[in-house]
């Protein structure tokens, strides 16, 4: 298993050191999200400062873009890092799409389906030569000059990587993607009786194997160096939980624990902005069950090993103390 975090860095310039500090303690892979900072220019810095990590967008909002930009994003990152860059892709939500970036939302799993067509459609035109003549519900490209052609890419394409947690979406990326983020917010429950039998189901229905598919498992993990920074990590989790127990797309994850009544207390102080009153209502037993909660990097390791050993192709503790200290002590833990 392959074990990636999350660069921490406040803007694109201390990517750089960032991942190179990962890279040092062994990370596989580094990864950028999409919040306060756009998810791809910081691994431009990322790749030049490194040498062998592999670089990941986990995730990026799929749908406040559209294919072309994403198809150009990802070859260009692939060929700064010299073959190292993985596509991570991401619906995001309805208000977000609609009322955030001002873009369309319709059907987003069978958008999501199209638009990691229409991306491949793209790289093929420019890898392989073929005629570009992608025409869908959603997208449509069908003009490509050779002033816009970048041709073959010398690393290769990368992979595509999207998160998902509801049942269709989860089909449509065993279909039609590389790997599967499964999302930060999860339970071994959900994702043992829920997630791997729609994804077993949906790579059978496709040509490819079990091998030609990764499973990547974010998780949230409760941990830091000092007592202050634990506190810390802890009262930013409660609110990431929070946020996403608010979703109703989501709301299949807390009804496996019979918690699905939460959902609607949630989403309706969301509406009114009690964003801390949110947090509030993340109880210890749904807390543990979500996230990875210990006092040192040793229990860290330890509980992150039990819980997950054999359980997917790639695995990523999501920090929340901000220490990038915290991240390499826990990956020494991790090794052993």
């Amino acid at each position: 298993m392959k074990i990636d975090a999350g660069i921490i860095a406040r803007d694109a310039r201390e990517a750089g050191p960032s991942a190179k500090a990962l890279e040092e303690a062994g990370y596989d892979g580094a990864y950028t999200f999409e919040g306060p900072h756009d998810p791809f220019l910081p691994l431009v810095t990322a790749a030049m400062a490194t040498k062998k990590i592999e670089l990941i967008t986990s995730i990026a909002v799929a749908f406040s873009r559209n294919p072309m930009i994403l198809a150009n994003l990802g070859y260009d990152l692939n060929l700064i890092s010299e073959g190292r860059f993985i596509l991570g892709l991401g619906s995001q939500i309805r208000p977000h799409i609609t009322k955030r970036f001002s873009m369309p939302w319709s059907k987003p799993a069978e958008r999501m389906k199209e638009m990691i067509a229409a991306i491949r459609s793209i790289w093929s035109c420019w890898q392989d030569g073929t005629k570009l003549d992608f025409k869908g519900e959603f997208y449509t490209h069908t003009l490509m000059t050779p002033f816009f052609n970048p041709g073959p890419n010398p690393h290769g394409l990368p992979k595509i990587y999207v998160a998902a947690v509801g049942p269709l979406m989860t089909r449509v990326v065993a279909e039609s993607a590389d790997g599967l983020l499964v999302h930060p917010f999860h339970t071994l429950k959900y994702m043992q009786e829920t997630t791997i039998p729609i994804v077993k189901e949906g790579l059978s229905s496709s040509t490819r194997k079990n091998t030609d598919f990764d499973l990547s498992i974010s998780v949230m993990t409760v941990a830091g160096l000092t007592e202050e920074s634990f506190q810390r990590s802890l009262e930013a989790c409660k609110s990431q939980i929070a946020f996403y127990a608010s979703t109703p797309a989501y709301k299949g994850v807390l009804e496996s624990h019979e918690r699905g009544d939460l959902q609607g207390k949630l989403n309706l102080l969301s509406k009114e902005g009690k964003w801390q009153e949110m947090a509030q209502l993340i109880d210890d037993e749904l807390l543990n069950e979500i996230a990875v909660i210990a006092e040192t990097p040793k229990e860290v390791g330890e509980i992150i090993k039990k819980r997950y050993a054999g359980k997917g192709e790639r695995i990523s503790p999501a920090f929340y103390s901000g220490e990038l200290e915290l991240a390499s002590a826990v990956m020494e833990e991790l090794k052993n």
